[in-house]
């Protein structure tokens, strides 16, 4: 569902697939995070997104004209995994309503494996 944010000059439409886009390119600068996982991990088998598929490890859906963001991610070996997951819920927060001007009501994230 595209969401319509109005200001004085116009409105700007934001998709779906562009937002999980911008979440997944703003997840994926945060350290000890390895890359996006798919969101279909339902057989054990987790598989590592490349850069252009971003989207398919990030979830988007509204409460309101609030916005709930699922990340399914993959972190580094060695790492503590609640400071990196602490972290890329921060980030996304952060520069989402920065960038966007949309609100964020909370940002999930699924840690569906780890790599070395």
């Amino acid at each position: 569902m595209p969401v319509r944010k109005r200001n004085a000059l116009g409105q700007i439409i934001y998709s779906d697939e562009a937002l999980a886009n911008l979440a997944g390119i703003i997840a994926m600068e945060c350290y000890g995070l390895v890359g996006m996982a798919s969101k279909r991990a339902t057989d054990g088998l987790v598989e590592l997104l490349k850069r252009e598929n971003l989207s398919k490890g990030v979830k988007i859906r509204w409460d309101g004209e609030e916005v709930i963001i699922e990340l399914y991610v993959v972190v580094e070996y060695g790492v503590s995994i609640s400071a990196v997951a602490s972290n890329i819920i921060e980030n996304v927060k952060y520069q989402m309503e920065n960038l966007t001007g949309l609100r964020v009501n909370r940002v999930d994230v699924t840690v569906h494996g780890i790599r070395v």
